[in-house]
């Protein structure tokens, strides 16, 4: 090869980028940003939805479960926190709302009764 043929074989590479290989280049970052709203952010942000109606919808008298496993009834709920009687002895904890796991239902005890 001579140096005039090493030289046309580099500037064809290097040629200058066109609009149609932009498009190429964002085509597939477009389509993970898709993937991550529709599989990942979205579901996570109706989750989260939820989980607010149920610590908004809560009652006293209602079974609780808290984020760190403590289960007990509502005696008492403020603007963010909510006064929780656990154990035989009626001792009284103060949790915060968003510590609020699951609202345990006579509902969901026989929807599992009738699946056994």
């Amino acid at each position: 090869m001579n140096l005039s043929q090493l030289f046309s074989i580099f500037t064809a590479a290097g040629q200058a980028p066109t609009a149609s290989s932009y498009i190429m280049t964002f085509v597939p970052l477009a389509l993970i940003l898709v993937f991550f709203y529709f599989f990942i952010i979205k579901p996570q942000k109706k989750q989260e939805k939820q989980d607010r109606e149920m610590r908004d919808s809560l009652e006293i008298g209602d079974e609780i479960i808290t984020n760190g496993g403590i289960v007990g009834i509502v005696t008492q709920i403020k603007d963010d926190t909510v006064v929780v009687e656990t154990g035989g002895d009626r001792s009284k904890i103060r949790v915060m709302k968003w510590a609020i796991a699951k609202v345990v239902s006579d509902k969901d005890e026989e929807n599992e009764k009738e699946k056994a």
